[in-house]
């Protein structure tokens, strides 16, 4: 950023499954304003919706919020991001036509076979093998053979589509993140017709396509009355919340990675080539800068402390499971059944090796073995050839934990970068303000270092009995792949 941006501000907007959250930024990353406003949904079994109109208030509302007060300020540019893999059908004005099928209504089944069927070849080649029937295009095929939906004449919009349509008045191409999900070819970067023609999906239904980062109009008077942001200001396409979260933890150079821990475990990276993952449990997003974003989501992470240790003291825990490294019992611990990464397996449960004598072993064994699962998430992105020694941040609801975030440099043996904002509305203000830089470049700008954890030097090797242990014991069990492991270990004893 130059010294006559001094005075500008960027605004990023993210749509998350619970909230709408806005921030108005400066060229150093310092967030100026904020708001947030609730989102509520429909649940039944497997629906899951939202009323689009309700984003737009929300978001209406949280920008004006957030830039409440910054009327000298000259807004450069705005973005959005919003969950994975949700949809809507909208008429020709942009008007909702269905409600917005959230990113894990899983009422498509019927049609997943067939998605994977028609695209195989295109799935293969991009990485991920097979959609999930929570992905938009199994949803899409459910909405036009869905007897009671109105289709004539209508478009497909994501959820950020249709905010970045009220936000400029006119039709908008889609970002090729959010199309993931939807088919779209990221190598090509357009759709793949010949699967939308055997899908019987009306090419006309779908919008452009164009990168992250990428112009696609500007505020208009209308938008600029609802929601605060002057007319003029250039609208700038944005990306999903889990690679706006990516952007805003600053981990965007090749080798870089985002370790997200909250619920549960997520890693977010960037390779110079697509990472062909045989398993499918990695699958990549194209970054604005044309490198790969890499990801996958393990099914362990922090959601079993919330579970297991509901209303115990685990700032007294933390100090007794400083006395347990190793601790004396190994526990795999899922949050929920099945794993995903760094390996497919449905039929997985959570286990305890030992006998446990009090509840600090089963505390410390929790942490260490959600940290020996990250640890296998690297060895097994190294096994597929991706890059991994540049950066690793640490993000998510875990890290208020500075035990928890010590332990995790100790055993994956490398200093970890605690940021000290990495949220996705700070992503999509890096975003907004990234047109015609390197993205890289800008969130180096924008995001602040909050602290660097370097392993404690007299622990080194300590934990790697126990790793192997949890390997061996996951290769038995017919869950991890015996070349996987086979790797894993060879990394651990070099």
């Amino acid at each position: 950023m130059t010294a006559t941006n001094g005075g500008s501000i960027w605004v990023g907007l993210d749509l998350g499954t619970q909230s709408v959250r806005a921030l108005a930024v400066n060229a150093d990353g310092d967030v100026l304003g904020s708001g947030t406003q609730k989102l509520t949904s429909r649940r039944d079994g497997h629906r899951h919706e939202q009323d689009p109109d309700q984003w737009w208030k929300a978001v209406s509302a949280a920008a004006s919020e957030a830039l409440r007060g910054l009327e000298h300020r000259n807004v450069l540019g705005v973005a959005v991001d919003a969950t994975s893999g949700t949809i809507l059908l909208a008429d020709a004005r942009g008007n909702p036509v269905t409600p917005g099928l959230m990113y894990d209504d899983g009422r498509a089944s019927g049609e997943t076979d067939r998605v994977n069927q028609a695209g195989s070849h295109v799935w293969n080649e991009l990485g991920y093998q097979r959609m999930q029937t929570p992905w938009a295009l199994p949803k899409l095929l459910w909405l036009l053979n869905d007897p009671g939906t109105p289709t004539a004449g209508t478009r497909l919009l994501h959820q950020s589509d249709f905010i970045n349509e009220r936000l400029t008045g006119h039709p908008v191409p889609t970002d090729l993140s959010s199309a993931l999900k939807t088919g779209a070819h990221l190598i090509e970067e357009k759709w793949p017709e010949d699967v939308l023609d055997a899908l019987d999906v009306p090419r006309q239904m779908l919008p452009g396509l164009v990168r992250s980062g990428t112009r696609i109009g500007t505020v208009s008077a209308d938008a600029a009355r609802a929601t605060g942001i002057p007319a003029g200001t250039p609208v700038i396409s944005g990306a999903t919340d889990g690679c706006a979260a990516q952007l805003g933890s600053g981990a965007l150079k090749v080798g870089s990675w985002n370790s997200v821990l909250g619920t549960t475990l997520i890693l977010k990276g960037v390779t110079r080539n697509l990472i062909q993952d045989p398993l499918g449990v990695v699958y990549s997003h194209k970054s604005p800068d044309g490198d790969w974003l890499p990801g996958g989501a393990s099914s362990t992470g922090a959601g079993v402390i919330s579970r297991d240790f509901a209303g115990k003291d685990l700032g007294i825990l933390e100090s007794l499971a400083k006395t347990r490294e190793p601790a004396p019992v190994l526990t795999y611990p899922l949050v929920s059944s099945g794993e995903r990464f760094p390996f497919a397996a449905p039929q997985a449960r959570g286990f305890t090796l030992g006998t446990p004598e009090d509840e600090c072993d089963r505390y410390a064994a929790a942490l260490q073995g959600v940290a020996f699962i990250e640890r296998l998430c690297f060895d097994y992105l190294d096994l597929l050839g991706a890059p991994t020694d540049g950066s690793l941040v640490l993000t998510g609801g875990a890290t208020k934990s500075p035990y928890w975030n010590q332990l995790r440099a100790d055993v994956l043996g490398r200093p970890v970068t605690l940021p000290q904002n990495a949220e996705p509305a700070l992503g999509m203000a890096v975003l907004a303000a990234s047109p015609d830089r390197e993205t890289a470049d800008v969130a180096a700008e924008m995001v602040k270092v909050r602290q660097v954890i370097e392993p404690r030097p007299d622990v080194a090797g300590r934990f790697d009995d126990s790793y192997v242990r949890l390997i061996t014991e996951l290769e038995q069990r017919g869950w991890l792949d015996p070349a996987a492991a086979e790797h894993a270990i060879k990394r651990t004893n070099a």
